[in-house]
């Protein structure tokens, strides 16, 4: 039985997910400028090397709260932050199904990161106070 709480699992997956989105917004970008189908390649290549790196943090940083490292909790909170953001955005934009797509996300990865089983587990040492 592992001592990985299923709030951690949870997280650990949506915030993978997320990096996976990321990255594959990045190779979208980069394809669109390979084929010559861009609107602008002055844009289209940094937008792929942002979304390639982008995804690429965060799946490590999955990766890291995965394996149950402290530091990984700021991140992944920062991260669902963020996205409540782009959430905002798409709602103001009236892409209202996408908008909640990415809210439910936020705020399901927020509550399992910050609820009392991962908090438990990845800072054991405050149990007692």
């Amino acid at each position: 039985m592992s001592s990985r709480p299923v709030t951690v699992v949870v997280a650990a997956a949506l915030e993978a997910l997320i990096g996976l989105a990321a990255a594959a917004g990045g190779l979208y970008s980069l394809a669109t400028a390979v084929t010559g189908r861009a609107g602008d390649l002055t844009n289209a290549i940094p937008l792929a090397a942002l979304g390639l790196g982008v995804g690429a943090l965060l799946v490590f940083v999955a990766r890291g709260l995965w394996q149950l490292r402290e530091w990984a909790r700021t991140p992944v909170f920062v991260t669902q932050l963020f996205l409540a953001v782009v959430s905002y955005y798409m709602f103001t934009s009236e892409q209202y199904a996408l908008g909640a797509v990415l809210l439910g996300v936020a705020v399901c990865a927020s509550a399992a990161v910050l609820s009392p089983p991962t908090t438990a587990v990845l800072f054991p040492e405050d149990r007692g106070r």
